[in-house]
């Protein structure tokens, strides 16, 4: 039996009870409708049911990645929605025949609901977009999430426009057209998404961030990688585990420092100095450069250094006696060649890139020895391991070369000191 035919047999067995022929049609009618919804919903929900499990099978067995993405993002489940809209649109006229404003609004909501569906779907799809997109390498250098947040706020606010236009029975042009009133208003509401698309091109453009980068931000407290680049913010997870959230366009109106050009070097520098007190340096000796030799590492250097020196003082008649004449060795001078042969030796460092050790200007602190070298291993934890390595032997080994590293007296200087003076 047809839903048309219900509705009759009713209107009759309405009017044989002594009903009124317009109040049994009107009852008809509201019968009918309500039928015709919970019909809807059935046939919705069946469909639902069939097709998404038919979709899903296909996905499981498809080598492809889009459609596990449009399934993922449930574009199949807001799609589906449709169905009940369109139904309804059908089944309306014929069962609200008797209520025109009734079908009128029930026809206007349909509409509404249909134009908030195809939102919903078209969301889905841009987020499957992003989705699929990022399983490409292209995804680390040039993000489009930013990209796809305008597009979305621009159906959003086209669906808006043609809501209220439905509502106020008024072509979409015409609310376009008033929107100029309305300009400075709109710019105050979306400045930071405004803001965010030009510096996402700008970013974008100039390959200044990218997902992934180690990025330090001292003025938002940011030292991390960048986790995620959106429209209005870039999310930055630090050493310590916490998320940092910047404003998409602090990054080009504000410094930062990017290390992708350290991660991409193949080399993490390695930048530190030791303070050596100036009353441990000295001339050498005999004694002492006899000793010296003795360091295979600095050997080599102290036997040509000295050759080079004797036959210098020989050729100007330099007196010996005094060790001031002519050109001597140090001690911080081998220790200096001494270090740099040490670091050379080290598989851990890289030979190809800025290698200096270097003499900085004296101090109240003593003279500061500074190495400036890479290291082959970028890894934070492996990094300070082979840095804390380096400097471990490089203080014990001082003191080999009769050189002392400048402390500052502590309590327990002075406490000696203080015993001193009693005995």
């Amino acid at each position: 039996m047809s839903l048309l035919q219900i509705g009759v047999h009713l209107k009759d067995w309405l009017t044989r009870q002594g009903m009124s022929e317009m109040l049994a049609a009107a009852i008809r009618d509201v019968t009918d409708f309500v039928i015709a919804f919970l019909l809807i919903l059935v046939i919705y929900y069946v469909a639902k049911f069939v097709v998404l499990g038919v979709i899903r099978r296909i996905t499981r067995r498809s080598g492809t990645t889009w459609d596990d993405a449009l399934f993922h993002n449930r574009f199949f489940n807001k799609a589906l929605l449709f169905v009940p809209g369109v139904l309804l649109g059908f089944a309306a006229p014929f069962t609200l025949s008797e209520f025109p404003e009734a079908l009128s609004r029930v026809q206007l909501l349909t509409q509404i609901y249909l134009v908030f569906v195809s939102i919903a779907t078209a969301n889905a799809f841009l987020n499957a977009v992003y989705e699929i997109y990022q399983g490409f390498e292209i995804s680390k250098a040039k993000p489009i999430k930013g990209y796809l947040q305008v597009f979305k706020i621009i159906l959003i606010v086209i669906g808006i426009i043609i809501v209220i236009s439905m509502l106020l029975n008024k072509s979409p042009l015409y609310l376009l057209g008033g929107l100029g009133a309305f300009s400075a208003v709109l710019l105050l509401i979306f400045r930071d998404p405004i803001l965010g698309l030009v510096a996402g091109i700008q970013i974008s453009a100039n390959d200044m961030v990218r997902q992934g980068d180690w990025i330090v931000m001292n003025k938002s407290g940011a030292d991390g990688v960048v986790t995620d680049i959106s429209l209005t913010t870039v999310k930055v997870q630090n050493w310590d585990r916490t998320i940092t959230t910047i404003p998409t366009y602090s990054l080009v109106s504000e410094s930062f420092v990017n290390w992708r050009g350290m991660e991409e070097s193949g080399g993490r520098r390695i930048k530190r100095s030791i303070n050596i007190d100036m009353n441990s340096v000295k001339f050498c000796s005999q004694e002492m450069i006899d000793r010296f030799m003795h360091i295979q590492l600095v050997k080599p250097y102290v036997e040509s250094k000295e050759k080079e020196l004797v036959v210098y003082n020989t050729a100007n008649s330099i007196d010996n006696t005094v060790l001031v004449n002519g050109r001597r060795q140090t001690n911080l001078g081998i220790f200096r060649a001494y270090l740099s042969a040490y670091l050379k030796n080290n598989p851990d460092i890289r030979q190809d890139m800025t290698f200096l050790v270097r003499q900085l200007q004296p101090a109240e602190s003593g003279i500061p020895i500074e190495i400036y070298v890479f290291s082959k291993v970028q890894e934070w934890a492996k990094y300070e391991d082979i840095q804390s390595d380096i400097f471990d032997h490089l203080l014990a080994a001082i003191p080999e070369f009769d050189l002392q590293v400048f402390q500052n007296p502590s309590g327990a200087d002075f406490r000696k000191l203080g015993l001193a003076v009693n005995d």
